[in-house]
This record gives C-alpha cells, sequence and structure tokens, in this order.
C-alpha cells in the first residue's frame, strides 16, 4: 500500500552522465532497486499541478519562503478515468517536506475539480482526514489544473534502511495545455541534455556511502524545482 502520510528531508542534485553512470556502477552494493524498474528501466510519473489564476502558489514559492505548499493530482504513467491516481499536499517547513495523499480514480478527481464536492462513495479508497485538508487548501485558494509535468524515474531503497531513499529523473517536460492524465506524456524539456536530477529523500541523516560519493565527484545540492523551472521558462517566453 502506498504511503499516505511522511515526513522527511528532501535534497536536490544535478548529475552529469558521468556521475550518473558512476553511481549505477555502485548502487547495488547499498540500495534495492524500486519493483516499479523493471528490468532496470525506469518508470514514467506523471503529474497536474494546482494553482490559482495568477499563478500564486508557485511565485510564492520562488521567494523561498519558511514555508510553503502544493497541491498536485499525481499518475504513475498515462491512465484511464477507471484508474487509480493521487491527489497529493506537500508542505515544507524548515527544510523538513510533510507530504499527504490519498486514493482517487481519475474520472472522479476530475469532476471533483470541476464542482468542488467531495464525492459521497468515492470508487478508490480514500482517506478522509487528508481529503478534508486538501479539500480546504482547493478551497482556501480556489485552485484548478495549470501545468502537465511528466518525468522518467529511476529509484532505490536502501538496504536494510527505509528511511534512505534515492530517485534519478530524466526526459522531464511540461506542458500548459491538454491538462489530463489520461492524455500521453509529451511536452517541453526543462533539462539539458547530459543532466539528470537526483533527489536523496530522508527523515534522519544520509549515510556515509552517499556522502562520500558526492564528495568524491564534487556533487554540491541544488535549488532546483520542477515546478519553478516550468514557470520560470513560461514567463520568460512571455517577455
Amino acid at each position: 500500500m502506498a504511503i499516505e502520510v511522511f515526513n522527511r528531508r528532501e535534497i536536490k542534485y544535478m548529475l552529469t552522465d558521468a556521475d550518473r553512470d558512476a553511481l549505477l556502477n555502485i548502487i547495488d552494493q547499498y540500495m534495492d532497486s524500486d519493483p516499479f524498474n523493471k528490468g532496470g528501466k525506469t518508470y514514467s510519473i506523471c503529474n497536474l499541478y494546482l494553482d490559482t489564476t495568477s499563478d500564486e502558489l508557485i511565485r510564492k514559492s520562488l521567494e523561498k519562503p519558511g514555508y510553503k505548499e502544493k497541491i498536485r493530482l499525481r499518475s504513475y504513467g498515462q491512465v484511464g478515468l477507471d484508474d487509480k491516481v493521487f491527489l497529493e499536499s506537500k508542505k515544507k517547513f524548515d527544510g523538513v517536506v510533510n507530504k499527504r495523499r490519498t486514493n482517487f480514480l481519475l474520472g472522479e478527481v476530475y469532476q471533483y475539480f470541476e464542482t468542488g464536492i467531495i464525492p459521497e462513495k468515492p470508487g478508490a479508497k480514500m482517506n478522509k482526514q487528508v481529503m478534508k485538508e486538501i479539500d480546504y487548501i482547493m478551497h482556501f485558494y480556489n485552485l484548478k489544473p495549470k501545468v502537465f509535468i511528466s518525468y522518467d524515474r529511476w529509484a532505490f531503497f536502501e538496504k536494510g534502511n527505509s528511511d534512505f531513499r534515492l530517485t534519478i529523473d530524466t526526459n522531464i517536460q511540461s506542458r500548459r495545455t491538454d491538462l489530463r492524465l489520461d492524455s500521453p506524456a509529451y511536452g517541453s524539456q526543462l533539462l539539458q541534455p547530459g543532466q539528470w536530477l537526483m533527489e536523496a529523500k530522508a527523515f534522519k541523516a544520509f549515510p556515509l556511502w552517499f556522502v562520500r560519493f558526492l564528495s568524491s565527484r564534487s556533487i554540491f545540492s541544488t535549488s532546483f524545482s520542477k515546478y519553478g523551472t516550468e514557470y520560470k521558462q513560461y514567463k520568460n517566453h512571455l517577455a
């Protein structure tokens, strides 16, 4: 069952092709691959980010406040109206991320976006407390789907330590039209060729082997945000 509520630190790094290859060459010693990475291949994640008509949430986030929040709808690959998706709230305060999410059927969440009414008998098992919190944020800001962002991912969990996780994302693409998860993944690329976005996720300290790997290759953290990068590119295109 997918985790619905958790807290953790999330630190991002930008890798080169050589960095990625060096990490993949040693990672089997320390981490297990996510079951979604069948045969060592990436899996696809698709998201609809919700915002106000004036893009208030992402504009505030780019100002780097101490507290920020966002709402998104996530699927694993292209899905149909009767498939399960995840409506998520993600809040960050003092470097710690709190993520809460609940199940929906895609057709039901589309209807919720249109009407603002939570389904009384949802087709997927809903976390009612999480949905209540998300619904408050949705109505407080009057949020609507604004951006589609998809990417292909490798994910790893440290052996014997479920607290530490690594993800490596590529083919990050975005669009502001056709805002549906039952449409194919396509759009403008957010990374330059040869760039890979890695994210280290843990509530406790990162393991020593990982810290040594970063040091050996002079890899430093970055503040890269998928939605933030998309918004800046969008504004530059309008200028």
